[in-house]
């Protein structure tokens, strides 16, 4: 079952496509150039209970704010 689930809600070692980005011109502005768009795929390295969520796009390594991940939905592989 491929289910669509904020960002933050991954752990570490899962995958999944990003769908939408739920904010505005300005939060896709800041997440665009770090390579997260809609169709990319990312996995979790870490995730921090007061942190940031660690993941891999493209063979980058972010580290995404808790509060920005909550905005990225993306659908589980």
């Amino acid at each position: 079952m491929n289910m669509i689930v904020p960002l933050s809600e991954l752990r570490p070692g899962e995958s999944g496509v990003v769908i939408n980005l739920q904010g505005g011109p300005n939060f896709r502005s800041k997440l665009y150039p770090m390579g997260l768009a809609p169709g990319v795929i990312i996995r979790v390295l870490d995730r921090f209970q007061f942190g940031p969520v660690i993941i891999e796009a493209g063979g980058t390594r972010l580290a995404v704010g808790k509060n920005m991940a909550a905005k990225i939905m993306v659908r589980k592989l």
